[in-house]
């Protein structure tokens, strides 16, 4: 299985939209696609019918080059965003592994209430409060606020999960099988929350 590595980082250094995108295209996408590939093989598997792996083409974008990319897993061939998805995305600092649910979707009430009754995460975990931003949050710290305010607020946001900072010594262990672990651990949220 691919993994990302330093030129997976420096795509960001790329000015310009177009040679941006070229650079995301030949050394981000390909890794999205073998390792969402696997992670969508096993979700399907857990959650017992067929999942669709996304990924992020940014064609809407006409002027700024993306300060991140992203690959998600959902129930819909369609596209993700109305649904709590899986999301293996890229910054210029670190890769993430999320539940994301981002762009208010349907069920955005609902899946607030069920994460506050269900929110015993790992301790390494994070969470984001708004997808277009690079903060991030440790689970220990606010986390009740967090999932109250995607109740609350409209355009509210959550995403949950593990990052991998640029420079982790995960990525001289084993990168492939942490990805895959913490995907593994969101399978149950991501089976409650779509059920």
């Amino acid at each position: 299985m691919k993994v990302f590595n330093d030129d997976s980082f420096k795509v960001f250094d790329v000015e310009g939209l177009d040679e941006r995108m070229v650079a995301i295209r030949a050394n981000i996408q390909p890794i999205f696609a073998d390792i969402m590939t696997e992670v969508s093989t096993r979700l399907s598997a857990f959650v017992g019918h067929e999942t669709f792996v996304h990924i992020a083409q940014h064609r809407r974008r006409t002027r700024y080059a993306p300060e991140n990319t992203w690959s998600a897993i959902s129930d819909s061939k369609r596209g993700y965003k109305s649904q709590a998805h899986l999301q293996l995305g890229i910054w210029d600092n670190y890769v993430f592994m999320y539940l994301s649910i981002i762009d208010n979707p349907a069920k955005r009430e609902q899946y607030a209430d069920d994460l506050a009754k269900h929110h015993d995460f790992p301790e390494d975990f994070v969470y984001s409060l708004d997808h277009t931003k690079p903060e991030f949050f440790s689970v220990t710290e606010g986390l009740e606020k967090g999932i109250q305010r995607l109740h609350d607020v409209k355009k509210g946001e959550f995403e949950i999960g593990r990052i991998i900072s640029r420079e982790s010594t995960i990525w001289q262990e084993d990168p492939q099988a942490y990805v895959l672990e913490t995907f593994e651990a969101l399978f149950p949220l991501y089976q409650r929350l779509n059920d």
